[in-house]
């Protein structure tokens, strides 16, 4: 006998078999809910979405508007090229990777085969310049600057070049009308990103994977009405890929145009003026370093005085804005980023930082009237001014007397600003104030709009500094543990000065209003700062918000949206102070520091104004300032460790007005030759098909303005000068005052930053 069933199943197997059962049904019931639930419960919105599979888009990328000149000249527009693109995701499903088929690629156009591969690798945190920034999914630009036979060498061979096309495509272009650069203001394009498109996609300009973005300058600024809408056209096509017929198409819409204030033929002249001032600076000797001057950098603003559009910028070093058309190179992106480059992507007129030195005494002056000062009272204007046994000395020891503020203005007498800044300081209790001080020079700062952004129509602009109460006490909380380890009393300069400001560093000491006074000290501030307020100066103290953009014209021409000018407030001074200033801003041009640059200039038919400035900054080689202005435009130009304000920077100056007047050498002025006697206040003609009227531009107008310049008579040397005008102090590039006397005694504490002062 056996205890095994009839059927040879034990329970154990038995027991199995149940429970395996139980498990079939189960996955069948699970199975057959899940094909009730899509088929059935969610079967008509899962059809939708399969019958979306066939449905394949290609999209015909959108012509970006032009960039235009206030007289409709080009300064970035588009041109068709040959462009050759590869495809990230078909290489990607080789088994090499698709390198076999960019090594081809490269032979093909000339290049070599890991240039090729740095421009499909993607960017990230561990991966150099260049790379691709975009959508890994879009097509990825190898050249655009491909020829015809390349183009069908890649079409014929299709075969051997899976992933990559060649097609004509509308490529930005960067014109340079005249040579006028206008790199910095222009800014560049880059392929969108995906993060981009995702903050994009519920706002009104979405992005699509196609797109190119502004990164910089105008070319951000503007992107929405620059970069148009993108057309999209959806085909039906079988599970074999085959296109059965097309669904619907949405036509592209191209970008609008933009106008701006700009005279490229005025940027040109500005730009080479710069650029010829800052090579002359490095051919002059500064006996204070003993080497030449470096003349590292620098910056000019020509704008409107009347409404603040910018009608030339120019910022040195510069670039060629074409490096990042159809993708940057390593050797180009180097150049453009690293330690060796100076920086050439920053726009110094907008992102330039510096100590203003006297051309910031106007603010000074305005302060000093508003605290209750007489601007024709009588103030000392000494050889040198001493605090507690620290002495400040004026521009080379220069004693004027009994002057008033106007004359102090015209001479640049740092000595009457050491005096009336003491003075405020001491009425405001000293180092240790003990109601709230009224501050009546940081106020006037503030008051004149520094310390916070201009407002130009342009990405990334700086604030500047004014180092009031406020900013000291928050600067010493961030660097008073560093202060405190590396002082020490009794050490080096550089010592000394971290124990000082470790001990008190957070109290407005008698050095700091003394120097800040005369635009030194911490004290910093843009080009374009000083543009606005030698401008507001001009036009009876409005504070404009300058411009670059002048309107949006739509691409058929029918919509033409002007960008009005706005104000962001009025200078804190009364018409009879504006009034004095305004005269003695022009004494400065005929009589005082700046005369020695305007001799010859016709005075009684265009007044000019000025004012010149030299700021010294530790460590590196004073800093050129030159702020003017006529009844029409306001220049303001500056150059980093180039000298004197009229040294450096006057010449170029001087030479900008020539151009813009048409005046002479000898004082003629010839309406022939003026590029722009007047501000430009109409807008470029738009013809019916929407394109726009643009005059020609000739090869260079800087030369031919400097040829015309040459026709009148110049002063030769040791020849007797025009009336009115009065020599330089110095017939070389004048150097900056050092700071003489013995080092304070007692009460150190009390004083700046042993900061050096300057005229």
């Amino acid at each position: 006998m056996t205890n095994i069933p009839e059927t040879g199943r034990t329970p154990r197997v038995q027991i199995r078999l149940v429970v395996i059962q139980i498990l079939v049904l189960s996955l069948l019931c699970t199975l057959g809910g899940r094909l009730w639930y899509l088929q059935i419960r969610q079967g008509d919105e899962f059809a939708k979405e399969a019958s979306g599979n066939h449905v394949q888009q290609v999209v015909q990328p959108a012509v970006r508007g032009a960039i235009l000149d206030a007289r409709g000249v080009p300064l970035a527009d588009n041109e068709t090229r040959l462009v050759v693109s590869a495809s990230r995701t078909e290489l990607l499903k080789m088994p090499d990777d698709g390198d076999a088929v960019l090594a081809k690629l490269a032979d093909v156009l000339g290049m070599e085969p890991k240039e090729v591969q740095e421009k499909v690798r993607l960017c990230d945190a561990k991966t150099p310049q260049p790379c691709w920034n975009g959508s890994p999914y879009q097509p990825i630009p190898i050249t655009d600057e491909a020829t015809a036979r390349q183009a069908l060498q890649i079409r014929e061979r299709a075969e051997d070049f899976p992933g990559v096309t060649a097609e004509p495509q509308a490529v930005r272009r960067y014109t340079a009308p005249g040579e006028a650069n206008t790199a910095q203001v222009l800014g560049y394009l880059s392929p969108v990103t995906d993060d981009e498109i995702q903050k994009a996609q519920d706002t009104e300009s979405p992005y699509l994977r196609s797109d190119q973005v502004g990164r910089s300058g105008l070319e951000r600024q503007y992107d929405s009405e620059l970069r148009g809408k993108a057309g999209v056209t959806r085909y039906e096509v079988d599970n074999l890929g085959r296109v059965i017929g097309e669904a619907e198409s949405d036509a592209a819409e191209p970008g609008s145009n933009l106008v701006t204030s700009i005279d490229a033929r005025v940027q040109r002249v500005a730009e080479y003026e710069l650029n010829e001032a800052m090579k002359a600076a490095r051919k002059e000797w500064d006996r204070n370093t003993q080497e030449n001057y470096k003349a590292d950098a620098g910056a000019v603003v020509v704008m409107e005085s009347r409404t603040g559009r910018v009608v030339a910028m120019a910022s040195n070093p510069n670039y060629d804005p074409n490096a990042w058309v159809g993708g940057i190179s390593a050797k180009d992106y180097a150049s453009l980023t690293g330690k060796t480059s100076n920086y050439p992507l920053l726009n110094r007129a907008i992102q330039g930082q510096a100590a203003p030195g006297s051309i910031f005494k106007v603010v000074s002056t305005a302060a000093a009237v508003e605290a209750g000062y007489d601007f024709n009272g009588n103030y000392n204007c000494a050889s040198s001014y001493s605090v507690g046994g620290q002495v400040f000395k004026n521009f080379e020891s220069q004693n004027h007397g009994a002057i008033d503020l106007g004359r102090a203005l015209e001479v640049s007498c740092d000595t009457v600003y050491y005096s009336l800044a003491h003075s405020e300081w001491k009425k405001d209790g000293g180092i240790n104030p003990k109601g709230k001080p009224k501050d009546y020079f940081y106020k006037a700062a503030h008051d004149f709009g520094l310390g916070k952004e201009t407002g130009i129509d342009l990405p990334n602009e700086v604030t500047g500094r004014v180092p009031d109460r406020r900013w000291k006490q928050d600067y010493w909380e961030a660097n008073k543990d560093a202060w405190c380890k590396t002082g020490k009393k009794g050490g080096s300069y550089v010592e000394v000065i971290a124990y000082e400001n470790c001990l008190e560093g957070n109290k407005m000491r008698a050095g700091d209003q003394i120097n800040y006074s005369i635009g030194q000290g911490d004290t910093l501030v843009t080009p374009i700062q000083m543009a606005t307020i030698y401008a507001a100066i001009a036009n009876g103290g409005t504070l404009y918000n300058p411009t670059v953009g002048k309107a949006v014209v739509s691409p058929d021409g029918k919509k033409v949206t002007e960008i009005k000018p706005r104000s962001h407030g009025k200078l804190p001074v009364t018409k009879q102070t504006l009034t004095q200033m305004d005269e003695a801003l022009e004494g400065v041009a005929t009589r005082g520091t700046a005369a020695w640059r305007f001799g010859g200039w016709p005075q009684d038919e265009i007044p000019m104004h000025a004012k010149t400035g030299t700021a010294e900054v530790y460590g590196k080689q004073t800093t050129s300032w030159f702020a003017t202005y006529t009844e029409d435009y306001s220049i303001v130009m500056t150059i980093s460790q180039g000298g004197t304000g009229s040294g450096a920077s006057g010449p170029a100056v001087r030479n900008i007005y020539d151009a813009l007047y048409g005046v002479s050498d000898s004082g003629a002025i010839d309406p022939k030759r003026a590029l722009l006697p007047a501000p430009q206040k109409s807008l470029p003609k738009v013809r019916t098909d929407g394109t726009i009227v643009a005059p020609k531009i000739s090869k260079d107008p800087a030369k031919e303005q400097k040829a015309a310049q040459k026709d009148g008579e110049a002063p030769a040397d040791g020849q007797q000068l025009p009336v009115g005008t009065a020599p330089p102090p110095d017939t070389d590039n004048r150097q900056t005052r050092r700071r003489r006397g013995a080092r304070p005694r007692g009460g150190r504490r009390m004083f700046g930053r042993g900061r050096r002062t300057c005229s």
